[in-house]
């Protein structure tokens, strides 16, 4: 059975707290070093992820450098001293409770680098949602490259409509082993973790494996190349992956890599139709324009006059607010028409772009001076694959998963030397 998402060698702490060892994936609180120091000063005394990553805040200053030798370091000392228990061939079964108190539910595993590629165009089975941004991938390379081993934060995605995936294994989670179950600092709430090993893997890889023959059929009639997985969140750091992997066999050609840990990549599998997986939009709001100039021009390039053949937006320019629609003909999703158009606009005409996530403050950002904001609607969860497979990677800032909080904390390890 050759599929592209497989059981792992999934490193837990042995004895560490479980409070202190999980923390939030690096690409957090960018601009927030306080943050970092308070999840440093919450580990201390004790094993912790906080000592295996380095947070971007720190990515570009002084101690960068020193900070990624003695992450290395550090990891190769842990798994001198005993501090990992290894779960071979398994996967972990992960409920996270979000701050509504919904459950979120995922599956750890890794996925085949072979089987990814995150460039602009791509057919492979597992693609990127968004454009990834080349420059952001050889500062993470230089902490990856002499890691024996990884964390991931890296969320990825199925479509599966059916819950034939990762919902039968909750119906039997009380059968499993519960590994970890802990409160996450921070305010990042809760998660449990379940080991999924022996039949209950063989169960799981045949179920895959006829689900992935399934995709052709499920996206037929739509232009581009149907794939199976998409990246939710930590694009970047599973390119990373995929580079250094492919590093390695520019350095080692002819050589058989196939069982190389390398290859793979460990990931959290999650269901868009998961009722706790929300997507959020992302608003567009444009300074340094006429924004009743700006809205002509885009009602007379990508609007129709309907709703049933267009996607309902509503523009604000001061204190008016105008409802359009955009040309369904021209995307699979309004974001897509919208910041196709956008791009173009603002590269002729001039105007500074913003991204907001919140509906009032788009409104009141909206209402200054030589400005215009667009209010987009919540991307269909169905629409997630069908705008890759048929438009590409998505436009950047399409949606976002939860907030800051509810991002994927580090707790599994893997090795991959």
């Amino acid at each position: 059975m050759n599929n592209i998402f497989k059981p792992a060698n999934i490193m837990l702490p042995k004895d560490a707290p479980m409070e202190k060892w999980a923390v939030i994936a690096c690409d957090q609180f960018t601009s927030d070093n306080e943050y970092w120091k308070r999840v440093r000063k919450n580990a201390e005394g004790s094993p912790s992820t906080i000592n295996l990553v380095l947070p971007e805040a720190l990515l570009g200053t002084p101690e960068e450098e020193e900070q990624t030798a003695l992450i290395n370091k550090t990891m190769a000392d842990y798994i001198d001293k005993g501090v990992f228990t290894t779960y071979e061939n398994s996967y972990i079964y992960v409920e996270r409770t979000m701050e509504n108190g919904t459950i979120r539910k995922g599956l750890v595993g890794m996925v085949d680098l072979e089987a990814y590629d995150f460039n602009v165009g791509s057919t492979a089975d597992i693609r990127a949602t968004e454009k990834t941004v080349l420059e952001r991938i050889p500062p993470r390379v230089k902490v990856r490259k002499d890691a024996p081993i990884e964390l991931p934060h890296i969320i990825m995605l199925c479509d599966d409509h059916e819950k034939c995936l990762i919902e039968p294994i909750t119906a039997k989670k009380n059968s499993l082993k519960k590994v970890y179950d802990c409160d996450l600092m921070e305010g990042g709430n809760h998660i449990t973790g379940y080991l999924v090993e022996g039949k209950d893997v063989e169960e799981f890889d045949k179920v895959f494996e006829q689900y992935s023959k399934t995709v052709d059929k499920k996206y037929e009639g739509l232009k581009g190349t149907p794939m199976i997985l998409a990246t939710g969140d930590g694009n970047h750091s599973l390119a990373t992956a995929k580079t250094c992997y492919e590093e390695l066999k520019k350095a080692n050609p002819g050589k058989d890599l196939s069982n190389h840990p390398a290859r793979y990549a460990l990931v959290e599998l999650e269901n868009i139709h998961d009722e706790a997986q929300v997507f959020e939009p992302i608003h567009r709001v444009i300074f340094g324009v006429d924004g009743h100039k700006v809205l002509d021009d885009c009602k007379k390039a990508i609007c129709v006059g309907n709703a049933n053949d267009g996607f309902a937006v509503k523009a604000y320019v001061g204190n008016e607010c105008t409802e359009i629609y955009l040309d369904k003909k021209k995307g699979e999703l309004a974001v897509g028409v919208l910041q196709v158009w956008l791009d173009d606009y603002l590269k002729k005409n001039g105007g500074e772009i913003d991204y907001i996530h919140d509906d009032d403050a788009l409104i009141e950002l909206a209402a200054k001076p030589d400005s215009i904001g667009f209010l987009l609607p919540a991307m269909e969860k169905s629409q997630l694959f069908r705008g890759v497979i048929a438009d590409g990677a998505l436009p950047r800032k399409t949606f976002s998963m939860g907030h800051s909080r509810e991002k994927r904390y580090y707790v599994e390890a893997r090795k991959i030397k």
